[in-house]
C-alpha cells in the first residue's frame, strides 16, 4: 500500500507555526530532539507539583489555545529565547496531552517528518484503566510503519508511573486508538466503563464514541480540544441505539485504518454534517460555545450550542 503523506506534511489549520516557523526550521531534526523540544516549552495542567511548581488557577486557560501558532506566541511572550532553550517549570505554557501532541506534529512537519495527531486512551496511567490521551504518530522511514510518539512523557512522568516502555515508540496496546478500543469494546474484549476520565468518572461507550469523531477530525487535521464537543458526540452517559453503534463501527474501521483510502477520510469528514467540526464548538469544560477556529458557513450561531 502506497503512503500518501501530502496531508501529514503540510501544516494543518491548528499546526500551522504561522510567523514563527524561522524559529522552529533553526531547531534540531529528529523525534527525540524535537519531543524534548516541546517538554521544555510545556507543563501538564495537573502536574506542576512533580516539578515544585504550583499552577495558579488562572493559567488554566492557557490549556485551552487551540492553534499551535498562538500556543508559540504566548511561550515566546513569555521567554524570547529561541525554541530549543529549554525554559524553568514556571515559564513553560500550561497544557494537556493535546497541547503536547499538536505542538510536537507542527515541529515535525516542518522538519519533513510525516506526523498526526491521534486521540485514544492511554493504558500506562492507573492500572486496569484506559485513560483519555492523545499522542502523535509519526513515520519511521527507516521501518516503513508509523510510530507513537508521547511528548508528554519527560524523565518525571515516566519515574512517577513507573513506564518502562520507549515513550517515543509506545507499544499499540498501550496505546488504544479511539477506533480500536471502540471495537475492543464491541467485541466484548474491553470494558468500556474502563475508558474515559477514570477518576472524574467520565467514561463509558459514550465516551469512546466520542474519541472516536475526535480521532476522525484529528486525521483529518482538524485537532481539536479533547474537551471540544460537536455533532454526533453522545451526551454523557447516553445509551446509543443499535443504528447509532453501527455507525459508529463504521466510522470506528475507517480511523483504524486511515491510510487504506486516506480520501475518505477527508471527504467523510468534511461532508458528513455529524461529523464537521463546525465554527462553533462546545468547550465542555467552561460550558459554553466557542469558535472552533475551523470556518464553515453553515455554523451555529455563537449563542446555540452545537447539534449532538
Amino acid at each position: 500500500m502506497a503512503i500518501e503523506f501530502a496531508d501529514y506534511l503540510r501544516p494543518g489549520v491548528m499546526t500551522a507555526a504561522g510567523e514563527h516557523l524561522a524559529l522552529i526550521l533553526e531547531l534540531p531534526g529528529g523525534v527525540p530532539a524535537l519531543a524534548k523540544v516541546v517538554q521544555g516549552l510545556m507543563m501538564h495542567e495537573f502536574f506542576g507539583s512533580a516539578y515544585g511548581v504550583e499552577i495558579p488557577s488562572e493559567r488554566s486557560s492557557e490549556s485551552h489555545i487551540r492553534p499551535v501558532a498562538e500556543m508559540l506566541t504566548r511561550i515566546l511572550a513569555r521567554d524570547a529565547r529561541p525554541l530549543g532553550v529549554s525554559r524553568p517549570p514556571e515559564s513553560q505554557l500550561v497544557g494537556v496531552c493535546r497541547n503536547y501532541v499538536v505542538l510536537l506534529v507542527s515541529l515535525l512537519r516542518a522538519h519533513g517528518i510525516p506526523a498526526r495527531a491521534r486521540c485514544g486512551f492511554g493504558k500506562y496511567f492507573n492500572p486496569g484503566y484506559c485513560e483519555d490521551h492523545w499522542v502523535c504518530e509519526y513515520w519511521r522511514t527507516d521501518e516503513s510503519r508509523w510510530a507513537l510518539a508521547d511528548p508528554q512523557f519527560d524523565n518525571v512522568w515516566c519515574a512517577a508511573l513507573g513506564i518502562r516502555h520507549d515513550v517515543l515508540d509506545v507499544p499499540r496496546d498501550q496505546f488504544l486508538v479511539a477506533g480500536e478500543a471502540w471495537r475492543l469494546c464491541r467485541a466484548g474484549e474491553l470494558d468500556p466503563a474502563t475508558c474515559g476520565i477514570c477518576r472524574g468518572d467520565l467514561r463509558g461507550e459514550w465516551f469512546v464514541a466520542g474519541n472516536v469523531i475526535r480521532d476522525l477530525a484529528a486525521l483529518a487535521n482538524r485537532e481539536m480540544l479533547p474537551w471540544d464537543v460537536w455533532g454526533a458526540m453522545p451526551q454523557p452517559g447516553e445509551p446509543l441505539r443499535s443504528e447509532i453503534a453501527a455507525w459508529f463501527d463504521q466510522l470506528a474501521a475507517l480511523s483504524q485504518c486511515p491510510d487504506e483510502s486516506p480520501n475518505s477520510v477527508r471527504e467523510t469528514c468534511e461532508n458528513d454534517q455529524r461529523l464537521r467540526v463546525p465554527d462553533v464548538v462546545f468547550n465542555a469544560v467552561r460550558q459554553r460555545p466557542e469558535r472552533s477556529g475551523i470556518n464553515n458557513s453553515t455554523a451555529p450561531a455563537m449563542h446555540d450550542p452545537p447539534t449532538r
